[in-house]
């Protein structure tokens, strides 16, 4: 994909920011195109932003036993103060307006660099959520040590899960008002795609002037499927580079890893959406590999590894992901 895709007023000096998570700088459960942006970059910009995690307020997590010192503290002053909050729950960090993006060109999103900023994760499920909530009928929340030099999460003694962390949250404005932060959708948004890590590109349909591109709810490690509504969710600083493509235009968000192209779908049914992955990577495998409608069907059933991103979200969600080795002569 990225060979492929010629970028667009990328500035010969690209600059970089640092954007931090204050109450004038997030969007409390919502993605808005008509939201006004917090920062506004060019196409080719580097943005390093700061989320927060979706484990609640200060006050919880010290119940659950989290020593103080180890919140991060620009978490109270946001519980404080931001009071435009909802439909969705999580807490986003801008948005950033790139200003070359226009509505059907395509977000290019490299995600440069992922880190932890918290010594602790959360889990937990809660009443009437979860994909088993009838055999769950309470809540519980559960606080995972996390050791980020070793780059481990200490679930229980003799459990130890390896961190890899990532946004579960990465999107754009859809067109009109405010939508809810939790359903994915083509604006990218909730994807819970463990495969977003440091490394990796994300490519996005653009559908507002500026894109509005958003990012939070962090994740040190998580399962195909995220099966109880909740990852380990932490607070992450991510660092972004943002590229405008005027020559390319999709449907469905795409993305990238060192080794996999991967395709994605979402909908309220689970066999509805695993057909848009589908179509996509068949559409990408005619587009890009130049590959016959009929080659490319098959080639997705001997090679290409259809998994189920999230099951939790409102839209689930499944990404489709074909390995770069089977292409020779061809690459990144």
């Amino acid at each position: 994909m990225a060979s492929l895709l010629v970028g667009y007023g990328a500035p010969l000096a690209a600059s970089e920011f640092t954007l931090l998570a204050k109450p004038d700088t997030v969007a409390w459960g919502y993605y808005s195109g008509l939201s006004k942006p917090v920062l506004t970059v060019h196409s080719g910009d580097t943005v390093r932003m700061q989320t927060l995690s979706t484990c609640g307020p200060p006050e919880k997590l010290i119940a659950h036993g989290v020593p103080p010192a180890d919140i991060p503290p620009y978490t109270q002053v946001i519980y404080d103060e931001v009071k435009d909050q909802g439909p969705g729950g999580h807490i986003l960090t801008g948005p950033v307006a790139i200003q070359e993006a226009e509505p059907g060109d395509v977000l290019e999103v490299d995600i440069l660099s992922v880190d932890i900023d918290a010594s602790f994760a959360c889990n937990g499920f809660g009443l009437g959520r979860g994909f088993l909530p009838m055999e769950y009928p309470y809540s519980r929340t559960k606080i995972i040590p996390l050791d980020r030099k070793r780059m481990i999460g200490e679930f229980s003694p003799g459990i130890q899960i390896p961190l890899h962390p990532f946004f579960g949250s990465m999107g754009v404005a859809p067109a009109g008002g405010k939508i809810d932060s939790a359903p994915p959708f083509a604006h990218a948004g909730n994807m819970d795609n463990k495969e977003l890590v440091a490394g990796s590109i994300l490519y996005i349909p653009v559908a507002v002037k500026g894109a509005l591109f958003q990012a939070g709810d962090g994740h040190a490690a998580q399962g195909n499927g995220e099966v109880d509504i909740t990852a380990l969710e932490t607070y992450l600083t991510g660092t972004f580079r943002f590229v405008v493509h005027k020559d390319r235009h999709l449907i469905w968000p795409r993305a990238e890893t060192p080794e996999y192209y991967i395709s994605m779908g979402f909908s309220r049914d689970l066999k509805e959406a695993t057909e848009h992955a589908l179509r996509d990577m068949i559409e990408f495998l005619e587009a890009e590999k130049h590959l016959s409608r009929d080659d490319a069907y098959m080639l997705s059933s001997v090679a290409v590894d259809m998994n189920i991103t999230q099951l939790v979200d409102g839209n689930v969600g499944v990404h489709a992901m074909c390995p770069k080795k089977i292409f020779h002569n061809s690459g990144r």
